[in-house]
């Protein structure tokens, strides 16, 4: 049976948010098997970790240059191909895309791997690290079962007289709606505007079958990433996205890869400028998970891709495919 997706948020949204107390429930890395996969030792008593952002990939692989060029260009910074981010992971997610380098247990508000911690705790400890990143980066899981932790940071940011110094980056699967159901308009507002934030949202396929067969939810729920993204281009927000590209092969990849870019156009004309394709790795975690179907996905992956630059360079100039991302206007900025 599908992932109820709705159900599901709702679930892990009580059992990873305390409102009252203003806490939030935070994996801790130590012990966990995403230990294995971390470059450097956790961090912050266990609940960071530092991710290295790099601009290239494999070889033959679009450029990845997200979140490096937005808080390049946030906080006035010289221009780089890598940048370290201090990460905190959520302790859930409504989906389980069968290659996230997260174990599932770590998904689940697994208390064996997690604790309640206030926004101000987490900043605390970022604030203690040594050489600590300009970036800060609010991951999963998914955060947007907990809108109010980015709203939190950002307060904390100001707080304590970083504003300007510190870069917020966040992510989002596009999985529910709960930035505008549980933020008040003021709030909306606010996150939207703030000019150091940023926000990645996922779409987990390029078609239905893709999407259904990556995450387990409902395929309707592909259209459904869309409609969500819409009105975050909307907002104001600085919004980009990342597009997985893996399928079972069970349809047309390049009619598919074409119609996905149709629909990202429909939003803005310019969206696909602001996309970015993630290639698909085996971390850990992903090993026990693959069978024949999934072992086949690899290949299918490297078919979309170059479907995927087909498709770029049939829409858009050569001069406007190789501008800085952060400068492609969307949405208002586009106006």
């Amino acid at each position: 049976m599908p992932i109820d997706t709705e159900a599901l948020a709702a679930k892990y949204r009580a059992a990873t948010l305390d409102v009252q107390n203003r806490k939030l429930l935070v994996t801790n890395f130590r012990g966990s098997e995403q230990e294995r996969d971390l470059t450097e030792p956790a961090n912050c008593a266990g609940f960071g970790r530092i991710r290295h952002f790099q601009r290239r990939t494999s070889a033959g692989w679009p450029l990845n240059p997200l979140p490096i060029d937005p808080a390049v260009a946030a906080l006035n910074l010289s221009s780089q191909d890598a940048i370290r981010a201090q990460v905190f992971q959520n302790a859930a997610c409504n989906w389980r895309c069968w290659y996230c380098f997260v174990p599932f247990n770590l998904l689940s508000a697994d208390l064996a791997h997690s604790a309640w911690v206030s926004p101000a705790e987490l900043f605390q400890l970022f604030l203690k690290e040594p050489d600590r990143p300009q970036v800060l980066d609010l991951s999963g899981g998914q955060p947007e079962l907990v809108p109010e932790w980015t709203l939190w940071m950002i307060e904390e940011i100001e707080r304590n007289g970083l504003r300007g110094q510190v870069y917020l980056w966040s992510d989002d699967n596009l999985s529910c709606d709960y930035f505008w159901r549980y933020l008040t308009e003021d709030q909306q507002k606010k996150v939207a505007a703030y000019p150091y934030y940023g926000r990645v949202v996922c779409f987990k396929g390029f078609d239905e079958e893709s999407f259904a067969f990556n995450t387990r939810a409902e395929k309707w729920w592909f259209n459904r990433q869309f409609e969500l993204l819409t009105r975050l281009v909307q907002s104001g927000m600085d919004v980009y996205a990342y597009v997985t590209l893996t399928s079972d092969g069970s349809t047309n990849i390049a009619t598919g890869v074409s119609r996905f870019v149709d629909r990202l156009q429909e939003i803005d004309v310019n969206l696909p400028l602001r996309t970015v394709p993630l290639e698909i790795q085996k971390f850990t975690p992903v090993l026990v998970r693959l069978d024949g179907a999934h072992e086949r996905t690899f290949e299918y992956q490297w078919r979309a891709v170059e479907a995927w630059n087909r498709e770029l360079e049939r829409r858009f100039s050569a001069s406007m495919r190789n501008a800085s991302i952060v400068k492609v206007p969307v949405g208002k900025s586009a106006a």
